[in-house]
């Protein structure tokens, strides 16, 4: 695998997962939104589902101290809020063995997937994400398929050989990672079999991504 490859496949495996995490860290996002509500109407277990049972206890008490202190005005109230937030989505977070490096601004845009998948939730059909990732894995596919395509095998011409194996080796790397994550059981991250090797490329781009 050329440099180039190689580099383009390792800053795309790191890019890949940062959006899904950085929605969980989101003032707008399911978690903060959960402790909103909780903290409006006092019933404290929609958001327990958000940490690990051995969490509980550290939730609950900052949930009761951020209730009682919201009680003193609205700068206390926000203040409490505050602490209520970013304690429940650093808890959340080291449950997914992930850091926590603070609570995002609402009104992100973490990309077509993500909203797709909250819009599934509240339509109670997950169409819209079946199309969407239909697309995206037939444009991936076609994309890396039709570069492998265009090369000459192995033969007697070296050069021409590694042209074509720095096509099949992303090519392969990819489907396998779209099988693997396509796979994976429920809440488990999916991780390329091919990477175990030191290649490997993740889900691919959507369609109507910059290149």
């Amino acid at each position: 695998m050329s440099k180039r490859i190689a580099l383009l496949v390792a800053l795309t495996i790191l890019a890949a997962p940062m959006s899904a995490l950085a929605h969980c860290d989101a003032l707008d996002g399911p978690v903060v939104t959960s402790a909103r509500t909780a903290l409006e109407t006092g019933k404290l277990n929609p958001v327990l589902a958000w940490v690990r049972a051995g969490d509980e206890p550290e939730i609950k008490a900052v949930f009761a101290r951020a209730r009682a202190v919201r009680k003193l005005g609205p700068e206390a109230r926000e203040l409490a809020d505050r602490l209520f937030f970013e304690t429940l989505v650093r808890v959340h977070r080291a449950g997914e063995g992930a850091p926590f490096t603070g609570l995002r601004p609402a009104g992100q845009d973490f990309g077509p997937a993500i909203a797709a998948a909250d819009r599934s939730i509240g339509k109670r059909s997950p169409e819209e994400v079946e199309k969407l990732l239909v697309e995206t894995v037939k444009h991936g596919l076609g994309q890396r398929y039709a570069r492998l395509a265009a090369r000459t095998p192995p033969g007697e011409d070296v050069a021409e050989g590694r042209e074509w194996v720095e096509a099949y080796v992303p090519y392969v790397h990819w489907v396998d990672g779209v099988y693997q994550a396509a796979n994976a059981g429920a809440g488990a991250h999916a991780k390329p079999s091919a990477e175990q090797h030191g290649h490997g490329e993740p889900a691919p781009a959507s369609p109507h991504a910059k290149h």
